[in-house]
């Protein structure tokens, strides 16, 4: 992410991390390509939060991933405590920031660094969809063999196995894949956008997706600090809208100064309608896991 966003040179961008030398080793590295890929931002590496002061936005990767013998709860109650302790410092600092969110399990942790932040919902948001659409993007251009550039794709939900690819408003220059492929092909590319992370993971074998996540976020900050008003997916916390309250959950917004200025209602088929609710839900399951967890006593930082 950082690398993209230097190639933008509209940035000043400080890397943060608690490991002594490692984030001041990559900011020198990226430095040091600037001569060659021809850019002038300014990067920071950093331990401190201070050096982050007066933000515009904060991007929030922190968290460990899920270990072998990890259960669900372990993962969430240390990420928990991590991205808590990581928004409030943060915001200490930044007071004035949008917060993005890229932690996983993300729509949860979304939860967490809202209500530390206590900031309006318009300034915390999760990278989600626009990841996921990219991924349902690259799979319809392979299929219909085209240009990238002329698919645009819509994935709803939490981000997860029960995030929900709107085929009716995915399209290739303006047509709907579902008037362009076979039923079955359509609901291979969704099954295999919901498993994209996962796939990357298992031909991987040890680490995950780095490049496509990085773009997402910076296409989010691109649309924030331009205020190009991009409509793009993201998680943000719905107040009734499209059904839903009291949740992060990936829907359609826009993006500008100030954060999210519209959430975009779409007209849903019943059966769209069951399967955004049922990941809905499926984020409220691990809401009230956290709630439970907190319950029993504070999160591991």
């Amino acid at each position: 992410m950082a690398q993209y966003l230097a190639l933008r040179d509209y940035a000043y961008i400080v890397l943060l991390d608690v490991v002594d030398g490692l984030p001041q080793g990559k900011a020198l590295d990226l430095a040091q390509s600037a001569p060659v890929l021809g850019y002038d931002s300014a990067l920071t590496g950093t331990n401190a939060y201070e050096e982050t002061g007066d933000s515009d936005i904060v991007v929030i990767t922190s968290g460990i991933a899920r270990k072998p013998g990890m259960s669900r709860d372990d993962l969430l109650r240390t990420n928990m405590g991590i991205v808590r302790s990581v928004t409030e410092q943060a915001v200490r600092n930044s007071p004035n920031a949008i917060f993005i969110v890229v932690s996983n399990p993300l729509d949860a942790m979304c939860h967490v660094a809202f209500a530390a932040a206590g900031l309006p919902r318009e300034r915390v948001i999760g990278m989600a969809g626009v990841l996921d659409s990219a991924r349902f993007r690259a799979f319809i251009a392979e299929a219909t063999d085209v240009s990238v550039e002329d698919v645009s794709a819509m994935v709803l939900g939490g981000h997860g196995d029960t995030m929900v690819p709107i085929s009716r408003y995915s399209t290739v220059a303006g047509v709907p894949i579902t008037d362009i492929l076979e039923p079955e092909q359509v609901k291979a590319l969704e099954e295999r956008t919901a498993s994209g992370g996962a796939e990357i993971v298992a031909l991987l074998k040890t680490g995950s997706a780095y490049q496509a996540p990085g773009a997402s976020v910076v296409e989010m900050i691109d649309s924030i600090l331009l205020d190009k008003r991009r409509i793009l997916p993201c998680s943000v916390y719905l107040q009734g809208e499209f059904g839903i309250d009291g949740l992060f959950v990936g829907v359609p917004v826009k993006l500008g100064h100030g954060g999210v200025r519209q959430i975009i209602p779409l007209s849903l088929l019943p059966e769209e309608t069951a399967a955004l609710q049922q990941s809905a839900a499926a984020v409220k399951d691990l809401v009230d896991t956290m709630a439970r967890l907190a319950s029993n006593g504070e999160p591991d930082a």
